[in-house]
């Protein structure tokens, strides 16, 4: 665990460490070591993944994709419709905002 956790100072995440430590200070918890930083950068990079893989599962399982004419290519969006039941798998409520209705 120590070598995973020293081996952090060198990695550059997906979410700035500037917004992790924004964050973690809004939520309270306030630390200067920068490898905590981006071991909760890490983590909360996984979880997002891990919602945005379900969502493109439950898109596939729907054959919501769209294929271009020439192509074998499938593509998919990520929609509100797909992403909402897959956020309360995880206990996110997802209200949609009054002028999206």
């Amino acid at each position: 665990m120590r070598e995973f956790i020293n081996e952090l100072e060198d990695y550059v995440p997906t979410i700035p460490d500037a917004v992790t430590v924004h964050f973690m200070r809004t939520c309270g918890c306030d630390c200067s070591d920068p490898r905590i930083v981006r071991l909760v950068a890490l983590a909360t990079q996984k979880y997002v993944s891990d919602i945005i893989l379900d969502a493109m599962q439950q898109a596939r399982m729907k054959g919501l994709g769209q294929t271009k004419k020439g192509t074998k290519e499938t593509r998919y969006c990520l929609t509100t419709e797909v992403l909402e039941p897959v956020l309360k798998e995880y206990g996110i409520d997802f209200v949609l905002p009054p002028y999206m209705h």
